[in-house]
């Protein structure tokens, strides 16, 4: 995806489609929850569909502490040699129960990273999406 900054800037706000399309493209992200004002974060492998982030997790604090506060940011972005973008997607987190979602959720062909078992699927519906893409360079002169 190429992204035209208005003159020369280097930092450029997207717009969330641009944001959604970056993150689509991602597999791996950082999911951010907090419980009692106490934030923590984990690194997460996810897929979307119909605007929304999947998830597999097993029993810990991720699945306790968003079972407790629905209110989560993902987070994801990328890193290249002269350039770089963030998403940052704030939603609700909500653990899928009936067998329709959880047989949706598995065509999906999500695969956990590690070989663990992972046995129960988050659904992450956004709220708002917001994105930046970056071009590198030198800190400019300051003016005097």
């Amino acid at each position: 995806m190429i992204f035209e900054h208005a003159d020369g800037q280097p930092v450029l706000e997207l717009t969330d489609e641009q944001s959604w399309d970056l993150l689509e493209g991602t597999k791996h992200g950082r999911l951010v929850v907090s419980v009692a004002g106490e934030p923590d974060i984990f690194p997460v492998n996810y897929v979307t569909a119909d605007w929304k982030i999947y998830l597999r997790t097993a029993p810990g604090n991720k699945l306790a502490q968003l079972t407790i506060n629905s209110k989560v940011l993902f987070e994801t972005d990328g890193i290249l040699s002269d350039q770089a973008w963030s998403v940052v997607l704030r939603g609700s987190a909500r653990v899928l129960t009936t067998s329709a979602e959880l047989e949706a959720v598995e065509a999906l062909g999500l695969k956990t990273w590690v070989p663990t078992l992972k046995d129960f699927y988050v659904e992450i519906a956004p709220a708002s999406i917001s994105g930046r893409h970056f071009n590198f360079g030198e800190q400019p002169e300051r003016e005097i």
